[in-house]
């Protein structure tokens, strides 16, 4: 008795019952099983193909709507910026061209770099100095023991801005050796003023970039020392502390020293341009 659990169409069931021997049934219904398994493999093989194929097609479009989400953060925050309008249009621009940009290239992720950075520069942005003279010596007094000279001249220097009400903040050297106090004076002016203080180390350095920044088409490009800091303190008007400056060097790199008069000159330093974010930085204040 010959029997064969396998789904097969009316025709093959008749044509398998009109052959004449077991082993002519066995051959048909091996060559049936080797058809219906060529089918499932290429069916398979199909599946894959279009599985890969939507994949793809969903994978482009989460980029799609994760990259007009980031646009539009961009272009809110564009809004929210305080700064002025030639920064703004700036950065909308550099907004316009990371659009067309290829997602996850090299050149879109430095474009990307580039515009949070711009965006978190703190272009018109300003905490409110405390113009309390007699608080400011109070602190001066309470942080630190003597010191006379000193204390009497950064508070000339304060009454003389309180008096004239420039904006320019006075650029103070603080001169000794080590432990005698220039540093912590410099926190205890900051927290007087009600000013965000930023200390930057200059001691070693021997590469004109550290202060100037490196041009963004090269790789691993970032804002120099200066940009640095001034981001990480929020507002353009904080105090900022060039420490051990006496301890700058020079190289084949550039000189570092040179580099460092456009940020200490007073006619220059409202103008301050460093190589990554290529444009105009108010360090007068």
């Amino acid at each position: 008795r010959f029997t064969i659990d396998y789904p097969m169409e009316y025709r093959e069931r008749q044509h398998m019952l009109e052959l004449d021997s077991l082993e002519e049934m066995y051959e048909y219904a091996g060559k049936l099983l080797i058809e219906d398994t060529n089918v499932s493999r290429i069916k398979e093989e199909l599946s894959e193909k279009v599985k890969e194929k939507v994949d793809k097609h969903q994978k482009e479009y989460i980029l799609r709507e994760q990259l007009k989400v980031l646009n539009e953060e961009f272009c809110d925050a564009v809004k929210e910026l305080e700064a002025a309008a030639e920064i703004k249009e700036k950065i909308r621009k550099e907004i316009k061209r990371y659009k067309i940009l290829s997602q996850g290239s090299a050149e879109a992720n430095v474009e990307r770099g580039y515009i949070e950075t711009l965006l978190e520069m703190p272009w018109d942005k300003m905490s409110e100095d405390n113009r309390d003279l007699d608080a400011a010596a109070q602190v001066l007094d309470e942080d630190h023991y003597g010191m006379k000279k000193i204390k009497e001249r950064i508070l000339e220097s304060l009454a003389v801005r309180n008096i004239t009400s420039k904006g320019d903040a006075p650029i103070l050297c603080l001169v000794g050796p080590p432990g005698t106090g220039k540093t912590s004076i410099a926190r205890s002016v900051a927290k007087a003023l009600n000013k965000k203080y930023v200390r930057i180390c200059l001691g070693g350095v021997r590469d004109e970039a550290e202060i100037r920044g490196h041009r963004k088409t090269y790789v691993g490009a970032m804002p120099g020392r200066i940009i640095t800091a001034f981001k990480a303190a929020g507002v353009k008007n904080p105090l900022m502390l060039l420490d051990e400056i006496d301890k700058i060097s020079s190289d084949y790199k550039g000189d570092t020293a040179s580099a460092l008069l456009e940020v200490l000159d007073r006619e220059q330093n409202s103008h301050f341009v460093d190589h990554y974010i290529e444009l105009p930085t108010d360090l007068s204040q």
